[in-house]
């Protein structure tokens, strides 16, 4: 890597660590600004409000960078580009007959990397904070208790209800479970005042809930009963082995839960939840689509700044806007039409539309850069 390399890409790593600051720090003042009331409903003082909103947005921050990384990458780069053409240090570097395309390589090259760091934020960060993703701005701390209805279990044969649940405590109240055989029908049920959330390290599932006055009704299917009149057996229940920990309760309550999942966690949710197939598998689609869609994203932006003449920054950078802004919105409006339920091949048009749309201009662009 020579002195240009190194100077490019330092150009490179600043702009954009400064256009990320100000693009978060964007995001939550406008967020804080039109929801503050909500952090403020418990009437705590200033500090404990303080550190409740510290807490918030603090795991947000990974799921803003995984939305915006994109358009960031973009602007840096543009802002690097721009910077050095208003300098005439394209020309020079034209001048001493090195090929603009050297640029561009280092170009592509730092939005793979942060491509990258978005794989990484979006595949491993986010699914290991995603039950605090989950939770609500007027219950940063999960003080508050609210009710678990029908919330699908060891793979689907089993749903988890629950008249209150404690996600501070790690407890539930009035518990009702629900199992159904091979059938889908109901053979048991289980019944307790509370069940108390108990961490077993090295096993599987992670913990058990322990009930207290657990009660387990079996169904006893013969050929003469069947019905209401059938036989019941009651024994009691002291725990309850579930594939739901408090993290996991509190991420189910929430709408967005699916899209905080990794790949791996969606592959393995779509063979139990068949119900949910359809919108995981757009899930899966637009992780494929999201980092191709940036790459070209910024194949359409550069071309404008790499030249070697000197030119109207101003001019090629409303171009740029104008292009950029046209892929951005189609590539919004398909996430917006995914959103809507479509399925089928409407679903995956809709996730591969815009990579269809701009990848040809994209490569005619930089293909068309004068070195």
């Amino acid at each position: 890597m020579t002195l240009l390399d190194r100077y490019i890409l330092r150009t490179l790593v600043m702009n954009y660590i400064i256009a990320l600051l100000v693009m978060i720090s964007l995001y939550l003042v406008l967020d804080l600004f039109f929801n503050i009331d909500e952090f403020t409903e418990q009437g705590t003082g200033s500090a404990e409000m303080l550190r409740n909103v510290g807490t918030y947005y603090g795991a947000f921050i990974f799921l803003y960078f995984s939305q915006i990384s994109g358009v960031v990458t973009l602007l840096a780069c543009a802002i690097t580009l721009a910077r050095m053409r208003k300098l005439n240090e394209l020309t020079a570097m034209a001048s001493s007959c090195i090929s603009l395309h050297r640029v561009t390589v280092l170009v592509l090259a730092f939005g793979l990397v942060t491509t990258g760091l978005w794989l990484l934020d979006t595949e491993f960060v986010i699914p290991s904070i995603a039950h605090q993703l989950a939770r609500r701005r007027d219950d940063p701390t999960g003080q508050k208790s609210y009710g678990v209805w029908f919330v699908p279990d060891r793979g689907g044969a089993a749903l988890l209800c629950a008249q209150e649940f404690v996600p501070r405590e790690q407890k539930l109240r009035r518990v009702l479970i629900l199992h159904r055989d091979n059938s889908d029908v109901f053979d048991e049920f289980i019944e307790a005042d509370e069940a108390i959330w108990v961490p077993v390290p090295g096993r599987e599932a992670g913990g058990y809930w322990r009930l207290e006055r657990g009660l387990r009704r079996s169904r006893v299917k013969s050929a003469d009963k069947i019905g209401p009149n059938e036989d019941v057996q009651t024994l009691v229940a002291p725990g309850y082995q579930s594939d739901l920990d408090p993290d996991s309760i509190q991420l189910r309550l929430s709408a967005q839960w699916i899209k905080y999942l990794s790949f791996r966690q969606l592959s393995q949710l779509v063979s139990h939840s068949p119900a949910d197939a359809a919108e995981i598998q757009q899930i899966k689609q637009a992780r494929f689509t999201t980092p191709i869609t940036s790459l070209i994203l910024l194949m359409l932006g550069i071309p404008f700044f790499l030249n070697r003449a000197p030119g109207s920054v101003l001019s090629d950078g409303a171009k740029c806007l104008v292009v950029c802004g046209a892929c951005f919105l189609v590539a919004f409006a398909c996430q917006h039409m995914m959103r809507a339920g479509l399925s089928g091949w409407m679903g995956w048009l809709a996730a591969w539309l815009p990579v269809v749309l701009f990848a040809p201009p994209a490569v005619v662009l930089i293909d068309r850069v004068k070195t």
